[in-house]
């Protein structure tokens, strides 16, 4: 893995891990992009919340704790959810690593 984790690089990641996780229901209108919601665009049920957790850690390892991160927030914070703020979380996690 590179020392340095881009927005890009980790976007193109979970891009990736949607499509396993969600599977051909990944039919957006477009690209994924930092501001694809969780709930409005991908309507992500709470299981596949539980396989991106596990495809997340699976990929970059323990510092991307996704589940101690989410449980510390509102369930609004959680329905509002974008793409983007995954992508920042893991590169800040990445960094501080």
């Amino acid at each position: 893995m590179p020392e340095t984790v881009t927005d890009q690089a980790v976007l193109a990641e979970l891009d990736r891990i949607l499509a396993e996780v969600i599977g051909d229901d990944l039919l957006l209108d477009g690209p994924l992009t930092m501001t694809t919601s969780f709930d409005a665009d991908l309507q992500l049920e709470s299981i596949e919340f539980v396989a991106l957790a596990e495809k997340l850690l699976e990929t970059y390892g323990q510092q991307v704790d996704f589940v101690a991160w989410m449980a510390g927030m509102e369930l609004d914070q959680i329905i509002a959810l974008t793409v983007g703020d995954v992508v920042s979380f893991v590169v800040g996690s990445l960094a501080h690593a």
